[in-house]
């Protein structure tokens, strides 16, 4: 992507950015951001639109892919900034390439090349011609700066191209770690070749939070895609090369703090969105891993790399296009089949940052369904109208942002709900704190009101360590005690027990091998706890010799490789966990059965091998009369939609919810108080659906 960039500043052993000299005391710009006390009522819905923020062009593409390409083609308005000019040292190099053209630099020619690249992308997602005209204009933001805009409308489809171009390298060595990180920086912009933009802003910290909150609420998105704000950190060795990574972490150095720069911008566009209109904005946000894909086994089917490349090959054109940009017509070290070639594999996988149900669903004691998620960066609820009515009331805000896109919620002993989530406790930047906190809100009273949010700290002792903490799950034990585990920075699990009494003991780190980011957790039919984390080579489990014993690490044997989704789990009709996920690019599950004594089964006569889709599944019991519960799982299909099939089933076939949305992220699966399957997912303009399945 940015091959052949300038050697990587030196980072600092533990960080992932750097400031690259000492920090100055000046004039840090004021933080405006979201209260966690504001419970302010949402306002009224609008139609959909998806807001990308990327760091280079081609990062959508790379890492937000199939998520944005369902959801164009499902008719809802996209608006991508890419906040870098994506020049590195100005080569549009290509395999081949004649050792004196390979010795050309223009930066504003291949800046240039790279914007094509993306029109004739988008063309192709909107169903035109690669080499279709865009409307061209430039668009003023505060502080003195503008930015080239690209539109292009197709029937039901609008795509607009957002490029505020500043420089990957500035005066005094300033990249976008120096402009997060440290007081004072300056960054400039680069004007691309033939861009009616031909002024060169400056950028400052706030100059660069203020466009982007601006932007924001000029196009008023109900869904975010940003990058990964907190990467895992990453050992670079011979199995592991550096290769793009910044610092100690698996990512590169730009990707980071514009994650970092849209979470903030979103909490100020929220906060102050908040104090002008009385009102938080509705949307959803959903952050995805960059050069983790590289990390890990890849976890899409070649049917949807092949949707991915599609658009890639798009972008990357060849020297012998005739698109009619000057620039050139595209990146063409990504042209043809190269990011299949490429021993990266970034094209091979798509990983969210925060994985989890979005929303999370569970019913009250009336048999009305609950969902909670995150709305405007605050904890919310939504209620039924009535059971088994299929309609949701009005978001309730329930506060506690800004937070995390997943949340997990269950009820104690007595009945009361607690509510789990991940919340960026500092997000300032500019020398200051950048901190993340596990915060719990709870009921007085089951069904009742909830008190205020506690904060339960962090597994790691430093605010860095801290950033690479996952989203919180957790589950009630047969004895009312909660246990709450969340993925630490050493890639292994710690827990934290809340007692009867409501005391919560101290965190501690279970040890075992490295998972990927999203945990499943589970009680089986002797009610032990079951934690499940994907590997490298296998799924990890954490369990309980006993119900009401320690948690610790037990291996378990005989299960393949996982792609990188979170796992499915729940017990079968005989109280053995079942465990249902896909090997590395494959399109169908597997179902395996957990048999004690670390031993398992994979259960060949399962119809799930017929889910044929991508990303993470959910298991439920379904209670069915005079026969054996059935088994359901939740994924996706090839296409993004929600599906559902019984696993404990040898000839059942995939009920698709094809007249639902397509979801956001990851859909819930619940079973109502009528003992009905629910599957609820969030619609591309911030509002739940309940789909009810007919499985005849």
């Amino acid at each position: 992507m940015l091959a052949g960039i300038a050697a990587v500043t030196a980072a600092v052993a533990t960080g992932c950015s750097d400031s690259g000299s000492e920090k100055s005391a000046p004039s840090a710009s004021p933080v405006r951001a979201v209260d966690p006390h504001t419970t302010q009522s949402f306002g009224d819905a609008r139609g959909p639109l998806l807001l990308q923020v990327l760091a280079h062009p081609d990062d959508d593409l790379f890492f937000m892919n199939p998520d944005a390409l369902h959801m164009v083609r499902a008719g809802v308005p996209v608006v991508s900034v890419y906040v870098t000019a994506g020049e590195a040292i100005g080569q549009n190099w290509v395999e081949g390439m004649p050792r004196k053209e390979r010795q050309h630099h223009d930066k504003a020619a291949y800046s240039s090349a790279r914007h094509q690249g993306l029109r004739q992308a988008y063309a192709r997602m909107l169903g035109k011609h690669p080499f279709t005209p865009w409307q061209k204009s430039v668009l003023s933001l505060p502080g003195g700066v503008k930015a080239e805009t690209n539109e292009l409308v197709a029937g039901n489809r609008r795509a607009r191209l957002v490029f505020l171009n500043v420089a990957m390298l500035s005066e005094h060595s300033v990249r976008l770690p120096q402009l997060w990180d440290q007081p004072g920086a300056e960054a400039k912009s680069l004007v691309a070749k033939g861009s009616p933009c031909t002024e060169v802003s400056t950028y400052r910290h706030s100059t660069l939070v203020d466009a982007l909150a601006t932007i924001m609420d000029r196009f008023r998105p109900t869904v975010v895609h940003t990058m990964d704000p907190d990467p895992d950190y990453q050992v670079h060795d011979a199995t592991h090369p550096k290769d793009n990574d910044y610092g100690a972490c698996s990512d590169h150095r730009d990707h980071t703090p514009t994650a970092l720069f849209t979470w903030k911008a979103l909490s100020q566009w929220s906060a102050d969105t908040t104090r002008r209109e009385k009102h938080p904005p509705r949307f959803v946000t959903t952050s995805y891993r960059g050069y983790y894909n590289q990390r890990w086994p890849h976890n899409l089917p070649h049917e949807i790399v092949a949707q991915k490349h599609e658009l890639v090959e798009a972008y990357g054109g060849a020297p012998d296009w005739h698109c009619g940009n000057d620039g050139g017509c595209g990146d063409y070290g990504q042209g043809g089949d190269r990011p299949l070639k490429n021993r990266k594999g970034w094209i091979r996988s798509t990983h969210y940052r925060h994985p989890g149900a979005t929303p999370t669903v569970d019913s009250d004691r009336s048999g009305r369904l609950e969902a909670y998620g995150v709305l405007g960066l605050h904890a919310v609820r939504w209620r039924e109208t009535s059971a088994g009515s299929g309609r949701w009331g009005a978001p309730e805000n329930l506060g506690g942002g800004p937070l995390a896109p997943a949340l997990t919620t269950v009820k104690d002993a007595d009945g009361r709900r607690l509510v789990f989530a991940l919340r960026f406790s500092a997000l300032e930047g500019e020398g200051r704190a950048d901190t993340r906190e596990i915060v719990v809100l709870a009921q007085r009273t089951p069904d009742g009101p909830f008190t205020g949010w506690t904060g339960l700290g962090n597994p790691e002792h430093s605010a860095d360590r801290g950033r690479r903490v996952g989203v919180p799950v957790a589950v009630t034990d047969p004895d009312g005690r909660v246990h709450l585990f969340v993925r630490n920075a050493g890639k292994g699990v710690s827990t934290r027990v809340r007692e009867r009494d409501g005391k919560w003991g101290k965190w501690r780190n279970l040890g075992g091998q490295d998972v990927q980011e999203g945990l499943t957790v589970a009680l089986d039919g002797d009610r032990r706890i079951h934690v499940l984390g994907v590997g490298r080579d296998t799924v990890h489990h954490w369990s309980q010799d006993g119900p009401g014993k320690p948690m610790r690490f037990l291996p378990l044997d005989g299960l393949p490789k996982p792609a990188g989704d979170p796992v499915a789990a729940h017990p079968g009709d005989d109280g053995k966990l079942v465990v249902v996920y896909r090997q590395p690019a494959q399109s169908r599950p597997q179902a395996f059965r957990l048999t004690g004594d670390a031993g398992t089964e994979e259960l060949k006569d399962s119809a799930v091998r017929d889910l044929v889709g991508y990303g993470p599944l959910t298991a439920r019991a379904l209670p069915q009369r005079g026969h054996r519960d059935a088994l359901m799982v939740l994924g996706k299909d090839l296409e993004g939609r929600a599906q559902v099939l019984d696993a404990a089933s040898d000839d059942a076939h995939p009920t698709v919810a094809d007249r639902q949305p397509v979801p956001v992220a990851t859909p819930a699966l619940h079973t109502d108080g009528a003992h009905r399957l629910c599957v609820v997912g969030l619609a591309p303009d911030a509002t739940p659906w309940i789909w009810r399945p007919d499985l005849g």
